[in-house]
């Protein structure tokens, strides 16, 4: 066994890594840039080495710097996690020819199996199913028209190097296959290094489906079923479950098969992932095999009961595989929510700043938390927007989803915007909860993007209740306040009326042994809470129903957060109340004639010059976040009045760039 593994990775990720290596008893070194010196993987390891500076290819990706960091700390092994250098063939090799063991499949395996388009062409070789296209390097916009026409719209343009969302766009004309192209190659090339692109044919109504396979380097290939990925937006997946509600028993044994038969034709040795594309009649056909371990490998650990960075480990120290197919039992159901840094309000914009509050769900039996932040990090531009994956199982999917959603009620995170709000509303989504799932689910059900009118609450006199509790207590202390005169001493009436949404509440609140009593809607509601004042959360049983709910008191009024609904709340006297009705509202300014930056990030290009007449849908500006170019085009027709920002200007949120009026 290794006497010392080195995970060249950052975030969730290493930490995840880190904490099996710890079981195992195998001390580890972070390698880390100087943007994350006080990052959580580098406390949790034994030994941390600076890299280099914030931007990843001046750190992360820089292989010479990680194989240095091995021989100065003694590190005899290299866990690369996912993403920067996992599915990179050289460093593999120069690892090798260092002495160092890749924790990972061999440089051949990721050679062949990382460019798409010779993975495709092996596929086909050995006779796994391929998606119909045209699979040779597609060289300029005009043969990119001409491919597209003949595989017939709509099509995907992807780049050959490509992953995680990035270089693929989808084409249903000629017009968006030229823009496709350019968009696509130009996003491949800063991403991967790589400007090839090809062209396949777009499967409608489709189903991500993963296999996951484990080889070891004595020949035995198994497969561990499969993995639901369908939730994504912008083909970055955002759920993730397993076992597939959709897939059968006959499915799945011929879904693996294939993938074991592809490990094999490549000499694979570790863990690895088969992606396929399934249609509505089942119908499946590969898509990438993806040569390092997934994000979304603790859903597969749930219900197998196995360690997959502790068989990786073990396989890349010479160890035999303990079992084979015929002992692999799937057993329960697990889901997966990719939590990031992104404000789903605001089309999933990036979020960068200071996390000011972060308190995680407990974790149990049912509920994991794989996390690479914590309270006082910083989430920075630099990197990928990730703050943590929440994991739910249960011995079937509806336990799974109602664990997660007490889960994501329970989950707290300030300072930057998340996507816990949209998570939740997700897993109550009747169509979700029955499991009618294609890779368009999002567009399809918020085809305007996500709004808070789109979470409404199951039980909106729940949030009544508690707002009226939470009053209750906040005026029980105001009335303790010393010097009052006797006999004019403040007193809590109790009565009142809570205003949500426009809408008039009367409630009643009383306290009683151990919460309180609160009648509204001609309903008696009982709260069991050891609530305090100023927490965060308020965990309570509502007559013996457990409820956690994210409340914070306003300068008038609270803010509650539940179930994927967030509204603010005021507690008033009736009259107070009445009078609120009658209060003018606050238009905002206008600020429709200006092209503001709609997140953080770097400014691309800038496509016209002050005194340009523009047309509604023409390109303006391209932004670049999180390595993911973000194209700006005109709503109106005007003439460009002010230029405000340059190309290579870094912008933060709602920053002006132009004025067109």
């Amino acid at each position: 066994m290794f006497k010392k593994i080195l995970i060249a990775n950052r975030g969730e990720i290493a930490c995840r890594v880190m904490k099996t290596a710890r079981k195992m008893g195998i001390p580890t070194v972070a390698v880390y840039s100087e943007a994350d010196k006080d990052a959580l993987h580098v406390q949790m390891a034994d030994e941390a080495v600076c890299i280099g500076p914030a931007p990843s290819a001046e750190s992360y990706l820089m292989m010479e710097a990680v194989i240095r960091a091995c021989k100065d700390t003694g590190a005899d092994a290299v866990h690369p996690g996912y993403g920067f250098l996992s599915e990179n063939a050289a460093f593999a090799t120069k690892l090798v020819k260092a002495g160092i063991t890749f924790i990972g499949p061999m440089p051949h395996a990721m050679t062949a199996m990382g460019d798409k388009i010779e993975s495709k062409t092996l596929a086909n070789k050995v006779g796994v199913n391929t998606i119909p296209g045209h699979t040779a390097a597609i060289r300029d916009p005009e043969e990119a028209v001409r491919i597209a026409a003949d595989i017939g719209y709509p099509v995907m343009i992807k780049a050959s190097a490509g992953g995680g969302g990035k270089g693929m766009r989808v084409a249903r004309n000629d017009d968006e296959a030229r823009e496709g192209f350019e968009r696509a190659t130009s996003e491949a090339k800063s991403s991967f290094g790589d400007d090839r692109v090809f062209i396949e044919k777009l499967i409608e109504e489709p189903r991500h489906i993963e296999i996951q396979v484990l080889a070891d380097q004595h020949g035995n290939v198994v497969y561990l079923g499969e993995r639901e990925c369908s939730i994504q937006r912008r083909h970055q997946k955002v759920i993730e479950e397993a076992p597939s509600p959709f897939i059968d028993k006959r499915t799945r044994k011929a879904m693996g098969e294939q993938a074991v038969i592809l490990a094999k034709a490549v000499d694979y040795r570790s863990a690895g992932t088969v992606e396929f594309i399934v249609d509505a009649k089942r119908n499946f056909y590969f898509l990438e095999m993806n040569t390092r371990l997934q994000v979304e490998h603790p859903v597969t650990e749930l219900i197998t009961g196995l360690d997959l960075v502790e068989l990786m480990i073990r396989i890349a120290a010479g160890e035999e595989l303990p079992f084979r197919q015929s002992g692999i039992r799937l057993e329960g159901w697990a889901m997966e929510s990719r939590i990031y840094a992104e404000d789903p309000f605001r089309d999933f914009l990036p979020s960068t700043g200071r996390v000011s509050r972060y308190m995680a769900p407990p974790e149990t039996d049912n509920v994991r938390v794989d996390a690479g932040v914590r309270e006082g990090d910083e989430i920075s531009m630099f990197y990928d927007p990730m703050v943590a994956k929440l994991c739910s199982y249960g011995a079937n999917r509806d336990q799974a989803i109602a664990h997660m959603r007490r889960a994501l009620d329970e989950f707290l995170i300030a300072g930057v915007s998340h996507n816990i709000t949209f998570l939740a509303a997700l897993m109550a989504h009747p169509r979700f909860v029955e499991g009618r799932l294609t890779t368009n689910f999002i567009a399809e059900e918020y085809p305007d993007g996500f709004h808070a009118a789109d979470v409404p609450h199951d039980n909106p006199l729940l949030l009544v209740v508690i707002a009226g509790a939470m009053h209750w207590a906040y005026q029980e202390r105001a009335a303790r306040i010393s010097g009052q005169m006797p006999g004019l001493e403040r007193k809590v009436s109790g009565t009142w009326t809570v205003v949500m949404n426009g809408d008039h509440h009367p409630v009643t609140v009383v306290s009683v042994e151990g919460g309180f009593e609160v009648v509204t809607g001609g309903e008696t509601f009982r709260v069991e809470t050891g609530w305090n004042l100023g927490d965060p959360l308020f965990r309570a049983h509502v007559n013996r129903e457990f409820v956690c709910m994210q409340v914070e008191r306003l300068e008038v009024g609270y803010h509650l957060r539940h179930a994927g609904t967030r509204v603010d709340m005021m507690v008033m006297s009736e009259r107070s109340a009445d009078l609120l009705a009658l209060m003018p509202v606050k238009e905002p300014p206008d600020m429709s004639r200006f092209l503001l930056s709609p997140m953080p990030g770097l400014l691309v290009s800038l496509a016209v010059e002050e005194g340009r007449e523009v047309k509604a849908g023409e390109e303006l500006a391209v932004i670049e976040a999180m390595k993911m170019e973000n194209v700006l085009k005109a709503e109106k027709d005007g003439v460009v009045h002010g230029v405000f920002a340059q190309p290579g200007d870094s912008l933060a949120v709602d920053q002006k760039i132009l004025e067109i009026d």
